[in-house]
């Protein structure tokens, strides 16, 4: 059995990495259009989604025990309403050494996570329970190495 250790990139040349990770929250129609009123007691969900994401990404080393530290150059979150569903999309790039599908989908889960603390409230049945409500399609959608030479 091998022991758990940081992959070694010292030698690896940096490049521009590019990763694209998506996910859905399948949420209450009535929670959708509270969102969409602007009716959720916590506040912005779209925006506080968006601001979770990006957080989570630049902490992905923290949580992830084997993952490199990466500068990251750019997260960009995309929340988009559906009928039944919230469907969050998360493009990272970084000039790097290795890529970056993890903080892709770390972000991409995070704004997920966020978006149910937020709507909690009305998604819960006379008992509590959750029946519906359910994070599902995380995914890396694309993943692009891009040579400068």
């Amino acid at each position: 059995m091998t022991e758990a250790r940081m992959v070694d990139i010292s030698e690896k040349q940096p490049v521009l990495r590019i990763a694209v990770a998506e996910g859905y929250i399948k949420l209450k129609k009535e929670t959708i259009n509270k969102i969409k009123r602007g009716e959720i007691e916590k506040g912005d969900v779209i925006t506080v989604a968006k601001v979770a994401g990006i957080m989570a990404a630049k902490k992905t080393p923290e949580i992830l025990p084997m993952c490199h530290p990466i500068p990251l150059e750019s997260v960009n979150v995309d929340v988009e309403l559906e009928e039944d569903k919230v469907r969050v999309k998360t493009e990272v790039k970084a000039h790097y050494k290795t890529g970056v599908e993890m903080e892709a989908l770390t972000a991409t889960s995070v704004a997920l996570l966020t978006i149910w603390d937020m709507v909690k409230k009305y998604e819960k049945n006379e008992e509590g329970q959750y029946t519906t409500t359910q994070i599902d399609g995380i995914k890396v959608v694309n993943k692009l190495k891009i040579s400068s030479s």
